[in-house]
């Protein structure tokens, strides 16, 4: 039981970590964005071109950052949306169970099949150094990394709360006092 607390405490750290990274670069996406903005009317008074496609691109890749690494924070933090007509209405217990065969059949092979099927795009665009079709754009291949990346976090944080979601269901099993395992 320690150890699984650990892998649980490991996990659940690493995703708030890269959720406290990942509100930086939100705010750095706004400013930027912000300024392409800006840039772009500012052209056409001052003739110069202030924006680039490098910006763009980069402001593109915030954007894909904060979506593909925040998926995994969002999952542990309940942020993820849900249909929850008769969720809502049922016990903790039931949730839990929910939960627990939702990640367990959905979740982790989905994750899985993710990783197996981004593989190969992702080694090929290292290969040929993919970079952006547009003048002045940013190389491909590392935010396509993020992919896998991303992907390899949700994993691991279906895996810390299937650990929860069957510590929570032994423990009210047994009628003792929920212990948190985070």
């Amino acid at each position: 039981m320690v150890f699984l607390k650990g892998i649980v405490r490991l996990i659940d750290g690493l995703n708030d970590k890269i959720g406290s990274i990942i509100r930086w670069f939100t705010l750095i996406m706004v400013l930027l964005g912000a300024f392409n903005a800006l840039a772009r009317y500012a052209t056409r008074y001052i003739g110069v071109s202030l924006s680039s496609n490098g910006y763009l691109d980069l402001q593109w890749y915030l954007f894909s950052l904060i979506f593909l690494l925040g998926a995994a924070h969002g999952l542990k933090h309940n942020h993820h949306v849900r249909v929850d007509v008769f969720y809502s209405r049922m016990d903790k217990v039931s949730q839990a169970w929910i939960d627990l065969i939702g990640s367990s059949l959905m979740l982790l092979p989905f994750s899985v099949l993710m990783l197996w099927v981004s593989w190969t795009p992702v080694i090929i665009s290292w290969q040929i150094r993919e970079v952006s079709p547009d003048p002045g754009g940013l190389p491909r291949y590392p935010i396509k990394s993020v992919i896998l990346v991303s992907f390899l976090l949700l994993l691991l944080q279906g895996v810390s709360q299937i650990i929860k979601n069957i510590q929570f269901i032994r423990t009210h099993r047994q009628n003792r006092p929920v212990e948190d395992i985070s």
